[in-house]
């Protein structure tokens, strides 16, 4: 796969995931797929598990892309992940094997109010 067969890809595996297609979602992913959650400490192994977790997930998901960035086989997107109307900033660390996902590395980060102290030199981002 080239790069912009891995664009389209990540572009597709974003759309499902936003519409809640759990199918179309997955189908990225290696069938030996390894996802890791470093802040809960959690791994998930296996495309059939990592799907089966995240359709049990019973909060309404909404995904908002802002970067896509990688080459070869290692990418990462940034996106906010809005569950039930709370965002979170979210990175995806995805390792390509063969032009599927063989390993996923999810990290979250919660909004936290601007310091004062920096004010003077901040712009809000969009």
């Amino acid at each position: 796969m080239d790069g912009r067969d891995v664009r389209a890809a990540l572009d597709r595996h974003w759309a499902a995931s936003d519409a809640s297609d759990f199918e179309d979602e997955h189908d990225i992913y290696r069938e030996d797929a390894v996802l890791d959650y470093p802040q809960s400490g959690e791994r998930i192994r296996g495309r059939e598990k990592i799907q089966a977790s995240r359709a049990a997930q019973p909060n309404r998901k909404h995904f908002t892309v802002r970067r896509i960035t990688g080459n070869g086989d290692l990418w990462i997107t940034e996106y906010v992940l809005t569950y039930d109307g709370r965002p979170s900033y979210t990175v995806s660390i995805m390792e390509f094997c063969d032009g599927k996902v063989a390993r996923e590395t999810q990290y979250f980060g919660d909004p936290f109010e601007p310091g004062p102290s920096r004010a003077q030199w901040v712009e809000p981002i969009p």
